[in-house]
């Protein structure tokens, strides 16, 4: 397994692994016996052939075929050891979930036995069925040849569920035809990318010594909710939409903020507690919980670690949560927006690079305004995110997340840079030719000398940017909770090498052989206030919810504000964008239009299964009850009438009820003819259904919730927001 690499760059000991206390009073080694470390690979492989695999894992050089049988051997008797009769190629398809094909171990022996056997091939390539998986047109349905192939890089370790032990082995997938139908295979690649380019600005300033490789690094929060098992199964929304198609708002919501950061139930408490062990024993390096800003709602946030590792381990955290909730009476929701009017969950992704050495890119470090390879390669990200907002805003494009984006819990649509207010000082120096200081941390006094003297950072966070600089990183803010962050990862990481390669480019051709380093100085400043000047348009420190910032975004600063994921999915396969995939080897022109095509059919089939259940659970629930609610209304009229007093008011609400159940009724029938298109085209589809079906959606659900705050509580139908978010 490759160490976890923490936020300034350092790594995890494998020879002294943590130990962690847990929430039950045990102990465990943080690198628990279901993962085959590299420590565990050094104590059962031959010296000669750990040290070549060794190359391949931390240095990127190219697996040799001549040790996979070695290793596999050994990989097989350590998992039988621990309980494993299975293996499987586990890998990411473009569905957004994992996958997996289990293989026995057993093979016949031709004297009517079996041996237990796994061989080389077997463990550096699969085949599983493509047929069924999308490939955006790559491949047709007949053309269902697909391999997978071993990612030495990530970790191997095993799952074990319902008493069954299974070896998965991460792996990317590919056509027959070698296009990557998968999130790793890009991902992989751009991580070659951004080394490659970043290795360049390290020998311009003189510190590639020692460095083989630099890696994406990252770090995926996960934000998610839980409700009870029993409310979640008595709503059909949430079992095929996960989220909440109809709720009217409860009397209390988030409005006193006190779930944040608050106590944490007891139930919730030991879900988290048995999560995490499952998570350590996976070497998942998991080290937050809190209660997150809506009832209901928790986060949980993991260590640093190279950024294929941190995509696989962000999905095994999300399997375990889904597993881990039912053995205590409860689900977990990822959706972006599950309840209206409460804050949504989002998969804050923070990014970085880092050498193999340990030296993170992107810390500023003392004297930042003479840290000019810190200065280079912030630029360069300045570069990157102005040039390719529209390819980072598709990143996180999903029918979900236009629920969250621009709500109070997440980012706008309007991609910008946060910098701080000591970057952002240093970003004005190098505009005006020269950097001069840097912005000196100070220290608060809290007014009581029981109290420390605190530090204060050089600058305030800012929750509303979807790019913010956080310290030594970025943390991409806008990436949505239910999502593999490989894809995100793989666009910042090609962007960045992009502007990595401008920027060294630029600086080889005028520094030429052995500058001085007056002459590097000016030549970097230089450059720099040019790129300044070019992209600083994108820097942004205020307030992303402020009507004026979107005005000047958009009329001042040209910035595009890509609301639905409708307008953002079509930027994918443009033709800058094309070519700077290409250009990298990151992915084809069919590759890139293969995502385009595969986003906007997931967007399509997304609303219109939500805009299907919402006709059905009107039509078969909430209508009945509205129907019964009326003629109980009628029958007290008529009693009333009956026993000869006026009904008075009674009548009129009678009268009211019964023209918004009308209304209802024809909401329904709006609904579920506004599905019908002759669109057939993907692009097409997804802008009729953006445009007819989501509003007649939101039409209907008005209703609903207004129906469901005069129906009687022991007539209505469904769990309601008052019941589901009060977790105890």
């Amino acid at each position: 397994m490759n160490s976890p690499r923490l936020s300034n760059g350092s790594l995890a000991s494998h020879d002294h692994p943590a130990r962690l206390q847990l929430a039950d009073g045990r102990v465990e080694n943080f690198y628990a016996s279901d993962v085959f470390t590299l420590r565990v690979m050094q104590q059962r492989l031959p010296k000669d052939v750990f040290k070549r695999l060794q190359r391949t894992i931390v240095h990127g050089d190219r697996l040799e075929p001549d040790l996979a049988d070695v290793v596999a051997a050994a990989m097989k008797d350590w998992a039988v050891e621990h309980g494993a009769t299975h293996y499987t190629h586990w890998f990411q398809p473009l569905t957004g979930l994992t996958a997996e094909k289990h293989d026995a171990f057993i093979v016949p022996d031709g004297s009517g036995g079996v041996l237990s056997e796994f061989s080389g091939s077997a463990l550096v390539q699969g085949e599983p069925d493509a047929s069924s998986f999308p490939s955006g047109g790559i491949r047709a349905t007949f053309e269902a040849r697909g391999y997978t192939a071993w990612d030495c890089t990530s970790p191997v370790f095993l799952t074990r569920n319902a008493g069954a032990v299974t070896l998965c082995i991460p792996t990317a997938f590919v056509s027959w035809t070698g296009e990557a139908l998968d999130h790793k295979t890009p991902l992989l690649r751009s991580m070659d990318a951004v080394s490659e380019q970043a290795m360049r600005i390290l020998k311009i300033f003189g510190n590639a010594s020692g460095v083989t490789r630099v890696m994406s690094t990252a770090g995926p929060e996960q934000e998610y909710f839980l409700i009870d098992k029993e409310y979640y199964f008595k709503r059909q929304d949430l079992i095929a939409c996960e989220r909440t198609l109809f709720g009217a708002r409860p009397p209390k919501g988030q409005q006193l903020e006190d779930h944040y950061f608050g106590s944490i139930p007891t139930r919730v408490m030991a879900f988290m507690s048995e999560t995490e062990r499952e998570l350590y024993r996976l070497g998942v390096p998991v080290k937050t919980r809190h209660n997150e800003v809506a009832p209901g709602q928790f986060e949980l946030a993991p260590i640093f670690e190279t950024a294929n590792v941190a995509a696989d381990h962000q999905m095994l955290v999300m399997e375990v949560l889904k597993r881990v909730a039912p053995r205590h009476g409860l689900m977990c929701i990822m959706h972006e927006k599950p309840f209206a009017g409460i804050n949504g969950s989002g998969k804050h992704v923070n990014w970085s690079m880092a050498t193999n050495t340990g030296v993170n890119l992107l810390d500023p470090r003392a004297e930042t305004h003479n840290n000019l390879q810190f200065l280079t390669c912030l630029c360069a990200v300045i570069r990157a995110v102005d040039l390719h907002a529209d390819l980072l805003r598709s990143a996180v494009a999903s029918a979900s997340n236009d629920h969250r984006l621009g709500a109070n819990e997440a980012p706008p649509a309007i991609i910008s840079i946060f910098l701080g207010d000591m970057l952002a000082d240093i970003i004005n120096q190098i505009e005006k030719g020269a950097t001069k200081s840097t912005m000196k941390r100070g220290t608060m006094d809290l007014g009581t000398k029981t109290l420390p003297l605190l530090p204060r950072d050089t600058g305030d966070r800012n929750r509303t940017s979807p790019f913010a600089f956080t310290g030594n990183k970025f943390e991409f803010r806008a990436v949505g909770s239910s999502q593999a962050v490989a894809w995100p990862i793989t666009v910042l990481n090609t962007i960045a090498a992009d502007s990595l390669d401008y920027l060294a480019t630029q600086l080889e051709k005028s520094l030429g052989n052995n500058p001085s380093e007056a002459k590097l100085r000016d030549t970097v400043l230089s450059l720099l206030q040019k790129t300044v000047k070019q992209h600083k348009r994108v820097i942004f420190n205020g307030d992303g919810y402020d009507k004026a910032w979107h005005e000047e975004a958009e009329k001042k600063r040209g910035l595009r504000n890509l609301r639905s994921s409708v307008d953002a999915l079509q930027t994918i396969a443009d033709k800058k964008n094309i070519d700077v995939f290409r250009k990298f080897k990151v992915m084809s022109k069919i590759e890139l239009e293969s995502r385009e095509h595969i986003y906007l059919e997931k967007y399509i089939k997304q609303v219109t299964i939500e805009a299907e259940t919402a006709v059905l659970m009107a039509r078969t629930q909430i209508l009945p009850a509205a129907i019964r609610q009326q003629k109980e209304l009628a029958d007290a009229v008529a009693a009333t009438e009956a026993a000869d007093v006026e009904p008075g008011d009674l009548r009129q609400q009678l009268a009211d009820f019964a023209e918004l159940v009308s209304r209802f009724r024809v909401a329904i029938d709006t609904l579920e003819q506004a599905g019908e298109t002759d669109a057939h085209e993907p692009l097409a589809h997804a802008k009729h259904i953006h445009g007819k079906v989501i509003p007649a959606m939101l039409e209907l659900r008005k209703l609903a919730d207004t129906l469901e705050t005069h129906i009687s509580t022991d007539l209505w139908p469904l769990p309601t927001y008052r019941e589901m978010l009060t977790i105890k």
